[in-house]
Protein backbone atom coordinates (compact mmCIF):
# COMPACT_ATOMS: atom_id res chain seq x y z
CA UNK A 1 0.00 0.00 0.00
CA UNK A 2 1.33 3.44 -0.89
CA UNK A 3 2.06 5.92 1.87
CA UNK A 4 0.09 9.14 1.94
CA UNK A 5 1.80 12.47 2.35
CA UNK A 6 -0.03 14.60 4.89
CA UNK A 7 0.81 18.06 6.15
CA UNK A 8 -0.70 19.60 9.26
CA UNK A 9 -0.56 23.22 10.38
CA UNK A 10 -1.38 23.15 14.09
CA UNK A 11 -1.87 26.92 14.37
CA UNK A 12 -4.53 26.86 11.62
CA UNK A 13 -5.74 23.34 12.56
CA UNK A 14 -5.63 22.55 8.84
CA UNK A 15 -4.40 19.37 7.17
CA UNK A 16 -3.76 18.52 3.55
CA UNK A 17 -3.76 14.95 2.24
CA UNK A 18 -1.81 14.59 -1.02
CA UNK A 19 -3.07 11.91 -3.39
CA UNK A 20 -0.27 12.27 -5.95
CA UNK A 21 3.25 10.94 -6.27
CA UNK A 22 5.55 13.32 -4.36
CA UNK A 23 7.81 13.45 -7.44
CA UNK A 24 4.99 14.76 -9.67
CA UNK A 25 4.39 18.49 -10.03
CA UNK A 26 0.60 18.49 -10.19
CA UNK A 27 -1.43 21.68 -10.07
CA UNK A 28 -4.96 22.03 -8.81
CA UNK A 29 -7.19 23.62 -11.42
CA UNK A 30 -10.52 23.12 -9.66
CA UNK A 31 -11.61 22.98 -6.04
CA UNK A 32 -14.88 21.57 -4.78
CA UNK A 33 -16.00 22.60 -1.31
CA UNK A 34 -18.00 19.85 0.37
CA UNK A 35 -21.25 20.97 1.98
CA UNK A 36 -20.16 22.02 5.51
CA UNK A 37 -23.48 20.83 6.94
CA UNK A 38 -23.12 17.36 5.42
CA UNK A 39 -19.53 16.90 6.66
CA UNK A 40 -19.87 18.97 9.83
CA UNK A 41 -16.97 21.21 8.87
CA UNK A 42 -14.94 22.38 5.92
CA UNK A 43 -13.43 19.82 3.55
CA UNK A 44 -12.20 20.87 0.10
CA UNK A 45 -11.37 18.53 -2.76
CA UNK A 46 -8.71 19.55 -5.31
CA UNK A 47 -8.74 18.23 -8.90
CA UNK A 48 -6.18 18.36 -11.70
CA UNK A 49 -6.78 19.27 -15.35
CA UNK A 50 -7.96 15.71 -16.14
CA UNK A 51 -10.53 15.81 -13.34
CA UNK A 52 -8.56 13.48 -11.07
CA UNK A 53 -8.71 14.01 -7.31
CA UNK A 54 -5.23 15.12 -6.24
CA UNK A 55 -5.68 16.33 -2.67
CA UNK A 56 -8.00 16.89 0.26
CA UNK A 57 -7.88 19.93 2.55
CA UNK A 58 -9.42 19.43 5.98
CA UNK A 59 -10.10 22.43 8.20
CA UNK A 60 -10.67 21.81 11.92
CA UNK A 61 -8.55 18.73 11.24
CA UNK A 62 -8.06 18.00 14.93
CA UNK A 63 -11.71 17.00 15.19
CA UNK A 64 -11.94 15.29 11.77
CA UNK A 65 -8.81 13.18 11.34
CA UNK A 66 -7.33 10.44 13.51
CA UNK A 67 -4.73 11.64 16.01
CA UNK A 68 -2.10 9.17 14.73
CA UNK A 69 -2.36 10.73 11.26
CA UNK A 70 -1.89 14.27 12.57
CA UNK A 71 1.05 13.17 14.75
CA UNK A 72 2.80 11.56 11.79
CA UNK A 73 2.06 14.45 9.39
CA UNK A 74 4.67 16.92 8.23
CA UNK A 75 4.37 20.21 10.12
CA UNK A 76 5.17 23.07 7.73
CA UNK A 77 5.50 25.56 10.58
CA UNK A 78 8.40 23.59 12.10
CA UNK A 79 9.90 21.69 9.15
CA UNK A 80 9.98 21.95 5.39
CA UNK A 81 7.04 20.30 3.63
Amino acid sequence: MAELRVTYDEAADAAYVYLTDPQDRVTSVRMHACDPVDVDGMINLDFDEQGRLIGIEVLAAGSKLPEYLLRSAQHPDTESA
